[in-house]
């Protein structure tokens, strides 16, 4: 299977990729950071530099990879963590617009189907309206989407100690979402 995998640089895309890439996928990684495109090709994947907020580069990037199924791994989370409050609103504008974007370039595509990332706990208000939106966009269009517990494990905020349930350690969500990407459209919570 072909996968444009947005999201293809961050903490669980770079687990992603070889995983992906040793079942036998072709793997199209998305990032929207230059310096990253060398560790992708890398790990297995064809590099694209672009930024989901650009809906033409991201239109035709996805157009032009053809891809069998489109995996949304992204987030915009500061690299701390008290930085949340201040910041949040970034992540909250890529589970909406971002969210938005991606769907409309996979349409532009032909592509049918779609495979995203949620959260399995309850953030704040904002946050919840917006993992909300993410979801309810990708089940109209037949999606699948992964309601994955909090990381933990290298890079993450909790690279040393469990956080509070549900929780769900980075080579665990990677694993799990290999499992799924024949799935029938629907929610699916990967903890543990």
């Amino acid at each position: 299977m072909k996968i444009f995998l947005a999201g293809a640089s961050g903490i669980l895309g770079v687990r992603l990729v070889p995983l992906l890439v040793d079942a036998g996928h072709t793997v199209v990684g998305m990032t929207r950071t230059p310096s990253k495109a060398d560790a992708l090709a890398a790990l297995g994947a064809t590099p694209v530099v672009c930024d989901v907020f650009d809906v033409d580069a991201l239109t035709r990037a996805v157009v032009d990879a053809t891809p069998d199924l489109l995996m949304h791994q992204l987030t915009d989370l500061p690299d701390d963590q008290d930085q949340i409050p201040a910041l949040g609103g970034r992540n909250v504008r890529m589970r909406t617009e971002g969210t938005d974007n991606l769907l409309a370039a996979m349409s532009a595509a032909g592509t049918r189907r779609v495979l995203a990332q949620s959260i399995a706990w309850s953030p704040s208000p904002a946050a919840a309206r917006a993992a909300e939106h993410l979801e309810s966009a990708v089940l109209r269009v037949d999606g699948i989407v992964l309601r994955y517990g909090q990381f933990y494990g290298p890079g993450t905020y909790f690279p040393d100690a469990l956080p509070d349930d549900p929780r769900v350690s980075l080579d665990r969500a990677a694993r799990a979402t290999l499992e799924h990407l024949d799935a029938p459209s629907g929610i699916y919570t990967i903890t543990g």
